[in-house]
């Protein structure tokens, strides 16, 4: 699965860890993210992430 950053603060959400402290289990592809998910580091929303 492919990697997404967040281009205003550069986290990179990772599928294969998922982001578990927002409830998003391992294995979640990045599409597959709620429409509401936001960047745990900044906020910035997941039109803000391009492909790592």
């Amino acid at each position: 699965m492919k990697k997404y950053t967040c281009t205003p603060c550069g986290y990179t959400y990772d599928p294969a860890v998922g982001d578990p402290d927002n409830g998003v289990a391992a294995g979640t592809a990045f599409e597959d993210l709620p429409e509401d998910w936001v960047c745990p580091e900044c906020g910035a929303a997941k039109e803000y992430f391009e492909e790592a």
